[in-house]
């Protein structure tokens, strides 16, 4: 029987995890880990009876620990706790499905332990790629991505050379504001950035579809996971969400993955390690689709992408600039106290005002993310 670790089992990805694990019965759950839902967190421990869980927030993890008393089960806190169960003994996958870049370490620490990964944890390869992908391989150890895109993408090489890729296709759906201006956009409030017309995400991932940076994030991760230049990969606006992504070869033929816009089902391809199992749900019904249709992104009233492109092709610590000044910027937008706009003319500002590190250290990387928090305070 498989046995997974589960880093962030209370969000979208996580819950969803775990559904796949209640319906198959055939996979162990060795530890969960969580930010600070401990309502959901018991929940889950007195149904899957890992051997430990782990919350970030120690005095949550004190208060899980007296619910916790009558199971066998360890409780930790913090990065020490992320550490202990990304690396625990006996665990064969580890899905790093934590929000932002505190999946870094875990995830290192898991590959240094042997254990695959299903990465749901995008901000490790934006920022970490180019410590992660050489680690990985020196380890032995496979890297199944968990986004619906680079799962689709992972499908579509299933069998291929992957040396014999053209071009990546990456789709997007667009958002909520696909076709807006920026001047339409100037007055938008969170409750309507976290409208997404196809989708059901976290509230972060959320308002980084509705500016087009998660997009520019799943570029970045896209050139470490499979190895292709900035130059071969191409956003494509799909708006149905019913074709997740592409590949073109060199003799142009193209092979794409489609399916509902359902997260299940590149978490279960990961998890399974590219077996095809049996999941229920909806299933693509082509005669009330009628239709699937494309556009050009918006480069200028989404420049978040534009500066993804940017920062990847900078390299080195400029990602880490974009997605800490992004996260930082998204969290102000939450909560009220910035516009909508300026999320992207602080990625703009933080990445203009950065000396860059040609090939950062975890230790760096991490040091840049508060760098640019602090920038971003300052200015605030």
């Amino acid at each position: 029987m498989k046995k997974i670790v589960i880093l962030g089992s209370t969000g979208s990805i996580g819950t969803q995890t775990l559904e796949i694990v209640r319906y198959h019965k055939d996979i162990q759950v060795t530890a969960l880990a969580a930010r600070s839902n401990i309502a959901l967190l018991e929940a889950q421990a007195r149904e899957f009876l890992p051997d430990m869980v782990c919350v970030w927030e120690e005095e949550k993890a004190k208060e899980l620990a007296g619910k916790l008393k009558d199971l066998q089960v360890k409780v930790c806190a913090g990065m020490e706790g992320l550490l202990e169960a990304a690396s625990m003994e006996r665990a064969d996958m580890v899905v790093t499905a934590v929000v932002g870049m505190i999946g870094i370490r875990p995830t290192i620490a898991a590959i240094k332990a042997g254990k695959d990964i299903a990465l749901a944890n995008k901000e490790t390869l934006v920022t970490a790629g180019h410590l992660i992908m050489p680690l990985a391989e020196k380890a032995g150890v496979k890297i199944y991505p968990v986004d619906s895109e680079h799962s689709a993408i992972f499908q579509s090489l299933k069998g291929e050379d992957a040396a014999r890729i053209s071009r990546i296709l990456l789709t997007a759906s667009g958002g909520p504001f696909r076709g807006r201006t920026r001047e339409q956009m100037r007055d938008v409030k969170p409750e309507d950035a976290l409208k997404h017309p196809n989708w059901s995400m976290g509230r972060k991932i959320t308002i980084d579809s509705a500016t087009m940076v998660n997009k520019g994030l799943e570029v970045m991760e896209a050139r470490w996971l499979f190895g292709v230049d900035f130059d071969r990969i191409e956003v494509v606006v799909q708006p149905q969400s019913v074709i997740h992504s592409m590949v073109e070869f060199a003799d142009g033929g193209i092979i794409a993955q489609l399916g509902t816009p359902d997260m299940k089902l590149p978490i279960q391809y990961a998890l399974y390690e590219k077996e095809r199992k049996d999941l229920p749900g909806a299933r693509l019904d082509f005669g009330t689709l009628g239709k699937i249709t494309f556009e050009t992104p918006d480069f200028t009233n989404f420049p978040g992408l534009a500066l993804a492109y940017q920062a990847g092709r900078a390299g080195g610590s400029v990602p880490t600039v974009f997605n800490a000044a992004n996260e930082w910027a998204v969290s102000r937008f939450l909560d009220g106290k910035i516009g909508f706009l300026a999320i992207t003319d602080m990625i703009e500002e933080a990445m203009e005002n950065h000396r860059m590190i040609a090939h950062p250290t975890v230790e760096q990387i991490l040091d840049c993310e508060a760098e640019t928090y602090e920038l971003l305070r300052v200015k605030a």
